[in-house]
This record gives structure tokens, sequence and C-alpha cells, in this order.
């Protein structure tokens, strides 16, 4: 009796163990459709953690709720392509579409429409599944450049499966496309195509499990005989069989070189096991949660949680081939170090804020690469990247934000990047004669009669140069420190202290008229602001908040300004508004990235419990664990950064300052596993009501100053806040 009691005692301890094990998993609390509504602008389809093959479905719509191939509100699928930009506004990749059809398509203008349901669709981290309404079932899954198709046909279809290169919505359209037939179950090929970024080329080779029939070749809307094809559209489709078991697979590598290094790629797959595979995908994706945990009764949080750190790992992507090679704009091969990949898909206008202070922290073995990308950019071009994509410089945005990311990683000593390169780069970024640096130098701001978004641009290049001044300082160069530190107090010559708000000047000196706080022109070269207004611009001084507070005679009349922000009204002027201006509270508009730093502000003038209110509000007002559950564009990554920042109850205010501003903590424990160490972050007391700090230790041990500095979050500790109803004033 003992001896079975004890065996009956063993097994329900394993199977307690077991099943709590298997309830740890952090992948279960990501919702991958989240962001794909509203204009959020993800897509829900397969990939690794900064996976070069993002395999995704395509709506083939073109508009600006389809900048990433699908929409929740649309219905159909035209293909399944295996490059896309992760929430941006501006829509380009989706390259090597392929697209299961139950016959041939013999009509060029058959654009293959399929319909289907979301009942019959189901996705996680590293997994796409949809039944669609024709029969066909396609499930989907990835390594870092192959995708892993499992498409299973109805009983009597002859399966047929489409490869479309002249597949193309938004901004993309090939060029050249190529397909070759290997033998009879490989085809390879390129895509050429333009778009935001000018070239672009895409190199790739399909492998079926099962010999195909024939490759039959369109090129142009011309039928082809033969095994290949070359056109600046082709298509391709693979002929198969009908048997019992009617399902076909398929693997689809992508390589930025060549075709040889695309069937290298191949190998990435092993077998044809896709639950093995979906299985590793899947553990890349835990290994990334696990990273963060949270603890919290709320179910929502912890989704919103977790489907936020997901994208935070979506971009930038992977570039190069398993090997480090890569192919640039210019058509040049280059290795990256030995150990290290080039990326590609730099939103920085929207990721230097958080989502790069965040890398630094989270992401601190791949981060070298990503950084040393923006190098490499610069020993390719002569410049630092603007918005690089495929390697292209598109010139998106304003600002030279490789600065504040380059210069963050320079002070936090992050070990591998060349300081002096990196300093010679930000030099060179800040001494060009393009994008209106001239006009900087010449007048201390840009002239809105010289250069258009005028306000904005001067604003960030002021701040641009505090960074630069800063690695100056670190590496002793002493005049430079001074001659960046007086750029960085440009900004002052376009706030106008009569009525509180920064304004464009014309060349002359004079302020423009008429002003309005509340006009928005989206039209970059006509704008004063880019893609908002002067109520959202005004505060971008996270360098100097003091010296911006004493514009307004004290830090009590600065406080008034931020309240007054957050309570006029929300409505904008103007005919051509931006539509990414969105998430309104007032004139605070957190669904785009400009105002993501303002709630902390506060913090820099004696009044955290202000910045408490105002953070725990946004966090549970913009984000959601519906399909539109983002304010605005997610950003390849910024506004999932701003929540994992802030539902931990940090955020880098003025992100390469090395200090993480206290906000209000939205989660009762936060524990941040980095290289070094675990930094745990508890809110004891933590509710709905509780919202305000009252008190803080770190390791115990009282603790009075209103950040934590990086440092002290990569030697692990624990900071706890003890929270409250009621303001700490």
């Amino acid at each position: 009796m003992r001896k079975n009691g004890g065996f009956l005692l063993c097994c329900l301890i394993l199977t307690t163990f077991l099943s709590a094990n298997a309830q740890t998993k952090l992948t279960k609390y990501v919702d991958p459709f989240i962001g794909t509504g509203g204009h959020g602008h993800t897509f829900p389809g397969a990939t690794v953690p900064f996976g070069m093959v993002q395999l995704s479905p395509d709506n083939g719509r073109t508009g600006w709720d389809w900048c990433g191939g699908y929409h929740y509100s649309d219905s159909v699928v035209v293909g399944f392509s295996h490059t896309h930009l992760s929430g941006t506004g501006i829509g380009d990749w989706y390259d090597i579409s392929v697209m299961p059809e139950t016959r041939l398509i013999t009509d060029t203008a058959d654009h293959g429409e399929v319909k289907y349901s979301h009942k019959n669709e189901k996705a996680t981290p590293g997994y796409y599944q949809v039944k669609l309404n024709n029969g066909v079932n396609v499930a989907l899954t990835t390594t870092e450049r192959c995708g892993l198709h499992d498409i299973s046909f109805p009983t009597g279809v002859t399966p047929v499966v489409k490869v479309n290169l002249g597949f193309h919505i938004n901004w993309d359209k090939p060029t050249s496309t190529y397909i070759k037939q290997i033998n009879d179950s490989t085809i390879v090929g390129y895509r050429y195509s333009t778009g935001w970024a000018e070239m672009q080329r895409v190199y790739f080779a399909i492998r079926s499990s099962k010999p195909f029939k024939k490759l039959y070749l369109n090129a142009d809307g011309a039928n082809v005989n033969g095994s290949e094809a070359k056109a600046t559209a082709v298509m391709g489709q693979l002929l198969f069989d009908a048997q019992s078991n009617n399902k076909v697979m398929l693997k689809v590598a992508l390589s930025t070189v060549s075709t040889d290094k695309a069937i290298i790629a191949l190998g990435e797959v092993k077998g044809w096991d896709f639950n093995k595979t979906k299985a590793n995908a899947e553990a890349k994706w835990e290994h990334e949660l696990a990273k963060v945990q949270i603890k919290t009764d709320d179910a929502k949080l912890r989704r919103v949680f977790y489907t936020a750190l997901y994208h935070t790992c979506m971009a930038p992507a992977l570039y190069s081939d398993a090997d480090g090679s890569y192919q640039n704009a210019k058509g040049e091969v280059h290795q990256m170090p030995a150990g290290q990949q080039r990326y590609t898909e730099y939103s920085l206008w929207d990721t230097f804020r958080a989502l790069n202070p965040l890398f630094t922290v989270t992401q601190q073995e791949r981060y070298l690469g990503i950084l040393n990308t923006m190098l490499a950019f610069y020993k390719e071009t002569g410049l630092l990247p603007i918005w690089d994509l495929s390697a292209n410089e598109t010139n998106c945005m304003t600002g030279y934000h490789a600065v504040p990311v380059l210069a963050d990683a320079v002070l936090k000593g992050i070990k591998g990047v060349d300081a002096n390169l990196a300093y010679e780069a930000m030099k060179k970024s800040s001494m060009q004669n393009i994008r209106g640096t001239n006009f900087y130098r010449q007048y201390g701001y840009i002239p809105q009669d010289k250069f258009g978004s005028s306000v904005t641009i001067t604003l960030e290049y002021s701040y641009d140069d505090w960074c630069i001044a800063q690695v100056a300082k670190k590496l002793g160069h002493n005049d430079d420190y001074n001659y960046y530190m007086t750029r960085s107090t440009s900004w002052k010559n376009l706030f106008d202290p009569k009525i509180g708000f920064a304004r464009a000047k014309n060349s002359d000196g004079k302020w423009v008229v008429p002003f309005d706080p509340y006009y928005s022109e989206h039209d970059p070269d006509k704008a004063m602001f880019t893609e908002g207004n002067s109520w959202q611009h005004t505060f971008f001084v996270p360098h100097d908040v003091t010296g911006l507070a004493m514009k307004y005679g004290s830090y009590a009349n600065f406080a008034k300004k931020l309240d007054s922000l957050f309570s006029v009204s929300s409505k904008m002027t103007g005919e051509h508004q931006s539509p990414d201006v969105s998430g309104m509270i007032g004139q605070y508009a957190h669904g785009n990235e400009p105002s993501h730093h303002i709630a902390y502000m506060y913090d820099f003038i004696g009044m955290p419990w202000k910045t408490q209110s105002r953070v725990r509000m946004i966090v549970d007002s913009m984000y959601h664990d519906q399909p539109d559950g983002y304010a605005g564009n997610e950003d390849c990554g910024q506004m999932s950064a701003w929540a994992v920042w802030s539902i931990s109850g940090l955020y880098p205010a003025n992100p390469a300052s090395g200090k993480y501003m206290f906000g209000s903590p939205s989660a009762n424990e936060v524990a941040i596993t980095t290289t070094t160490g675990k930094f745990v972050i508890k809110a004891k007391n933590n509710s709905k009501k509780n919202v305000y700090i009252q008190s803080v230790t770190l390791n115990g041990k009282p603790y009075t100053k209103g950040y934590i500095t990086h440092q002290d979050v990569l030697k692990g500790g624990v900071l706890e806040f003890t929270m409250g109803p009621d303001p700490k004033i």
C-alpha cells in the first residue's frame, strides 16, 4: 500500500509539474491579430524573431490600411507572400506570392481571389492557418530564411500552386522577374522590384514535397514553353497529380545575394516535419517572451503585454544570408563581421524613442548586428540611414535618428561598436547639405520658406545634436562638445514665449502667419510640423525639459501647459490633415510617436504623480486585445515598446540618457532577464485605483530618484513601488 501510494503521489506530483510547466508557455498570451484592424497595419502571418521571411496572407487590396498586406476587415486572400513590413504607414515588399489553386489559371485577369472566414483562421507566434472557402487548408510556419507551407486540397481536386512574381500592391511593383525549373521538385528565380525602396532584389528557391507533373509559365500575360521565363511579371503554376492524400508541402527560401544562396537556405527546414518546424519557431518566440515575465490578475493586460513584446521582435528584419553576406542597393555583395547579421527595415523616426532603448536591455546578443548594420550602411553610402529598406535610403521622415541610437549604444558602453567610427558617422550626418541641414546651420533653425516641416526638423536636429555632444564629451572632443551643445539649443529659435508654442519662421527672421496650434498639414513640403501640429511637437525637447519649462516662466506654468494638452479639444484644423494623428486625449496623440514621451515630462519638473495618472490612463485607454487594439500604426515595434516599458513602470523619455523615468506600473510584477542578471519591478498594493507611487525601494533600501539607470537594470536587483489611490505630493 505504501509503495503504491508513494507511486501514485509521485505520479500526481509529476502530472502537476508537467501541467504547470505547460501553462507557463508565454506564446499562448500572444494574439498576432492584434494590430491587424484599425490603423495598426500589422500582419498575422508566420515568422520567427527578426526573420527575413514574414509569411502572411495578402488580401490584394491597395490602400493605406493594407500596408501590411492584410486587414482584419477583409474576407479574401489572393496569395501568401514572404516579406511584409510590420505596422508601417507605407506599403512595400510582398515578395514571392504563393497561392494554392483548385484549377489552372488561364485568364490573366483572374486574380484568384478566394473567400475565407475568420472562424476558420488561426495565428500564434510562428504559425498561421486558414481554411479557405474552396476547401483548401493552408498552414504556414518558418525559420529565419525559409517558409514552410502545408497545403491540403479537397479530395478529387488536381492540386495547383501558383507562384506569382507579378503580384504587387501599394508602392511596390516588379521590374524584372525570373523563374527556372531545376528538377521535378525545385524551381528558383528572383524578383526585382521598385517602390518605396527604389531597388529591391529577392532571390528564392522553392522545393515541393512531391514531384510536380508540369510547370506552366506565363511572362507578362503570354504563355511560355520551356523550363524558364524572364519578364517584368512572371507567373509559374506547379501542377501536381491528385492523390488520396491530397497534400502538397513547399519550402520557400529567400536570399538577397543569389539563387544558390536561396537553395542553401532551404536546408534551414530539415525534412518535411511541419509540426517540428512549427515547434522550433514557437521555441524561439518563447525564448524572446521569457526575457520579460509579468505577473498580473488582468488577463487582458497580459495579452496586450505579450503581444506588444512579440511585436517588438518583428523589425528590423534579417537581410543577410546565414553566412552574413548580403547584396546592397548598389548591387555590391558585402560580408558582416563574423557572428553578426545585416538587418533592414529601420523605422528610426519611430523606434529611436523606445524600441531601440528596449533592445539595449532585451536584445543584447543580437543588438550588435543591428547597430553595426547602420555603420555598414554609412561605410557603403557615406551617411547613416534615415529609413533603411532593402539597403536603400528611402529618406522617409525627419531628423537623423540613427544618431541617438548609436549615441545611446556608445554611452552605454555596448561592446563591439566602434565608438570612433560611430562618432565620425554622426558628425557626417550632422554636416551633410541635404534634408535642410545646410539651412539649419546657416540660420540656427530651418526657415519655412527654404524647407518644409521646418519646426519639427529643427527640434529633432536639436535633440540629435545634443546626443552627438554627449558622445563628443565621452570621447574627449571638448571643442566638438561645446559646438554641438550650442546647436542643441536651436529649438529656442522657434519657440515663441508670447504664445507658448513652437512655430515656424521664414529666412527673414519673421514668424510665419497666420498661426494656429491646431493646424495640421500632411504634405511635408507645405507642413510646418511632421504628421501633427504645434500642440504635439512643441514638447519635443527631451534633452532640456527644464529649459523648456523656464520658457513658460516656472514649473507650475509648464505643468499647466502640459495639463491643457490633455484637456483641450481634440479637433484639428486644416483641409489636408495627417491621418497618422490618432489616439487623441485632448491634443495628445498616442497613435503617433511625437507624443510618446510627453506624459513623462511631469517627472522632470517634480510632479511625478501627474505622470503616473496620465500613463495609467493611456495604457488603459489606448491598448486592448482586439484587432484594432493599437491607437495608430504600430510602426515596427515602437507603439508596442511604449506599452512594454509603461506597463512595467519605466520609460526612456530621453532615449539616449541611460535613464528610465518612473511611470505607473500596470503589472504587479515584472522580471527582466538580461545577460548579466535579473531585474525585478514590484508594484505592492497595485490595482486599477492605486495608480500613484507612495514610496520606492531599491534592493530593500529607500530610493528617492525618479528614475533608474540602465546600468542598475543590467546589474539586477529588486525595484519595489508601493502604490496607493492618492497622489504623493
